[in-house]
């Protein structure tokens, strides 16, 4: 398992500037982490407009905080943003991402990116691989009208609760979760069969590899991830709030066992070199 916060990918390099100074874009996770996906934190300027269109890509964008207006530039349909929102976009979506004030969200990509990509003149990302294979247009889903709709379960043994966003149905190569701890709470997990990222939203705690016993404080903006060699426990100080992608993408249903594991759902991807 490893652990990154911004101190870390800022001294890597991994912040780039995109949309005319706009946008302040900050790769967590890269191609090169072999996790099957992309990650990456993005800070916009209220008051900008940016015309995109991800060619060769899907990117699901989880908005964090502000608000804006999304455009299907084929379609003409439009959607009003705000925290909570998951908006998800393909080859087939040339869109307009209005933002009325500064906004901060994240971003998921399949095939992921290498993390120097920079946009085209159509708002494109060169490839970086094989393209999940679907005739999805984009799509917009949002958190507090899935729970609301009883879409939130028990998860972790009872430990979390979480709002699997997407999943495999969504044929994007990956799977995403909006998942909640209580104050109090602790669970042990051991992905076998996947990979995942989680990235800290509000809250404190902390992750420790059960194996080596090497533990990390959990605090807003960090990710930790982990793989199938990765036994591990959390354990929440306070309530915590936290972002999930897993590799490859869950069904949906799935419950942890008692080894904390979730039942293997496809091929799993390599992790970081050595790992």
């Amino acid at each position: 398992m490893f652990v990154r916060n911004l101190d870390d990918v800022k001294s890597a390099g991994r912040v780039l500037s995109l949309v005319n100074d706009t946008t302040r874009s900050v790769r967590f996770l890269t191609a090169a982490d072999g996790m099957g996906f992309s990650y990456h934190m993005n800070w916009v300027s209220g008051g900008s407009v940016a015309n995109l269109w991800y060619k060769h890509h899907w990117e699901a964008n989880y908005i964090v905080s502000g608000k804006g207006k999304l455009i299907d530039k084929t379609t003409g349909e439009t959607w009003e943003f705000g925290p909570g929102t998951l908006y998800n976009v393909g080859p087939n979506d040339s869109h307009v991402f209005e933002c009325t004030e500064d906004e901060h969200h994240v971003s998921v990509f399949c095939p992921p990116l290498t993390g120097k990509e920079v946009h085209d003149s159509d708002g494109a990302y060169s490839p970086s691989g094989p393209i999940p294979q679907t005739k999805r247009r984009m799509f917009v889903l949002r958190a507090d009208e899935m729970r609301k709709a009883g879409k939130e379960i028990a998860a972790a043994n009872g430990q979390a609760k979480t709002i699997r966003m997407l999943t495999a149905a969504d044929e994007m190569g990956f799977s995403f979760s909006d998942v909640h701890f209580a104050t109090g709470a602790v669970a042990n997990l051991w992905y076998k069969n996947h990979w995942e990222s989680n990235h800290i939203l509000s809250g404190s705690g902390t992750v420790e590899d059960v194996t080596t016993g090497e533990s990390w404080p959990l605090e807003p903006g960090m990710i930790y991830c982990v793989g199938p060699k990765d036994r591990h426990r959390v354990t929440a100080k306070t309530d915590i709030h936290l972002l999930s992608v897993f590799c490859p993408p869950l069904k949906g249903d799935e419950q942890h066992d008692a080894d904390g594991a979730l039942e293997a759902s496809g091929p799993v991807p390599p992790g970081p070199p050595g790992y």
